[in-house]
């Protein structure tokens, strides 16, 4: 077998898709006699690079054809459809003459890699040299981190979705999608929870249609093949120029390190995408632009005026010296920031996000554990006033009637949170992010749709 690797080919401004060039690719090498096309495989890579235009997929094509005829027939279809006039668009291609799972350890290393590294063209250069491949780019060839990242992910991942995308006729491209929304929900419905990420009900989106000026009409996710495809025949628009089925790592976390507790783990990196555990250390605060932000720490919070909880142990011992990080709930994450600001002061959570300046930009989190109860100044039990302090160490004491408590005292807190999962909405969801409807989660769930 064969296969070829492409990245890198479309503009944020002037449009195109890897995707559509990685079906025209397979489209010209099945018109040769005794060629076979298997699968296209659409594989998102690190969402925190800067280099990426939108989505930063790269795509593979595993075919039985010769390994020289497809790179000639890649490369010319390269040349010919890359948006290279935008000087950030740089192709890559690569070519392997092996089964996809027959990668090398460095190659299928590398993929992994680039789903949660920084990586560098020399990094691509040289594996993909000693690796034998056949490699070519345009520009300063960035896309060959991206191609070869693409040949290493089906020996590298397991966890496997699919996308059925229709295009649209070339004539349209750049002009506003016709595309029938009542169609879209009424399909939605009718797929889920196979199928998801379709529309976003909460906000009255259409997830599925994109609003770049590329050739994608719509694009369907879920766990099965035929699935997918159902829902996307069923979609009322425009003429459909063409469709292709994608195997694709999307909605799988697998971008996610599972560094465990936030108080053992080394200092979280930018760039990198993180599941951690910890105590909210903070009141969540909402500030300029809708943003919400709360500190996560590595050890419960001390024993103090604020609050605590039915079953998370107190550290009395707790000096405030544990690691924090910032987590934020950006304001495109809508109602998920209404979650967020439900959180309370040690209550114990696992967060899970990107790393960038310092903060974790949260895509989802799951309340392990829920403070219940709050300390607070004791009301007299004669008037029903609240005590005020009778000086230091010396508790509290009503002024009018003359009663006295020695301490503070519990107060129960109704809370807006369960104990399990809550994410983003779809609207917000990272392509690579796993949605809670998928299932295979470590507590209960609270799916967004």
């Amino acid at each position: 077998m064969t296969v070829v690797g492409l990245d890198d080919t479309d503009s944020r401004e002037r449009g195109m898709c890897t995707t559509y060039v990685a079906t025209e690719i397979a489209a010209a090498l099945s018109e040769r006699d005794d060629v076979t096309v298997d699968r296209l495989v659409l594989v998102r890579l690190n969402p925190a690079v800067r280099y990426k235009t939108r989505g930063n997929a790269a795509l593979a094509i595993h075919i039985e054809d010769d390994p020289d005829v497809a790179f000639s027939v890649a490369r010319d279809v390269l040349e010919k459809r890359s948006e290279t006039a935008d000087e950030r668009t740089n192709p890559g291609l690569v070519v392997a003459d092996h089964d996809p799972d027959a990668v090398p350890d460095r190659v299928r290393s590398f993929a992994m890699d680039a789903i949660r590294e920084q990586l560098t063209i020399e990094d691509a250069v040289t594996v993909a040299t000693d690796s034998g491949y056949r490699h070519w780019g345009l520009g300063n060839g960035r896309g060959r981190i991206g191609a070869l990242a693409a040949i290493g992910a089906w020996a590298a991942l397991e966890d496997w979705t699919y996308e059925y995308i229709s295009y649209r006729e070339p004539a349209r491209w750049g002009t506003p999608r016709a595309v029938d929304e009542e169609s879209v929900f009424t399909a939605a419905d009718r797929g889920y929870p196979t199928v998801w990420d379709t529309i976003d009900r909460g906000e009255g989106e259409t997830v599925c249609v994109p609003h770049t000026p590329g050739p994608i009409l719509h694009g369907i996710r879920g766990d099965d093949p035929e699935v997918v495809r159902t829902v996307a025949n069923t979609i009322e628009s425009e003429p459909v120029d063409g469709r292709q089925l994608f195997v694709t790592n999307q909605g799988t976390d697998v971008h996610l390190r599972n560094h465990g507790s936030l108080r053992f783990a080394s200092e979280p990196i930018d760039g990198r995408a993180y599941r951690l555990e910890g105590w909210v250390a903070s009141e969540p605060a909402t500030r300029r632009g809708g943003h919400v932000f709360f500190e996560l720490a590595g050890e419960p919070p001390a024993v103090g005026d604020g609050a605590k909880g039915s079953n998370t142990p107190i550290d009395e011992t707790a000096t405030g010296t544990s690691p924090r990080l910032t987590c934020a709930a950006f304001e495109p994450t809508k109602r998920f920031r209404d979650r967020v600001r439900s959180l309370h002061v040690g209550d114990r959570i696992t967060a899970c996000g990107e790393v960038s300046g310092g903060t974790l930009k949260l895509e989802k989190f799951a309340v392990r554990d829920l403070v219940r109860t709050e300390r607070v100044t004791p009301t007299c039990s004669s008037c029903g006033r609240r005590m005020k302090s009778a000086g230091r160490n010396q508790g509290y004491r009503c002024r009018d009637c003359g009663t006295s408590a020695e301490e503070k005292v519990d107060r129960r807190l109704e809370r807006d949170l369960e104990i399990g999962w809550y994410e983003v909405p779809p609207c917000a969801r990272r392509h690579i992010a796993k949605p809670l409807v998928r299932g295979g989660f470590d507590g209960p769930t609270h799916p967004e749709r």
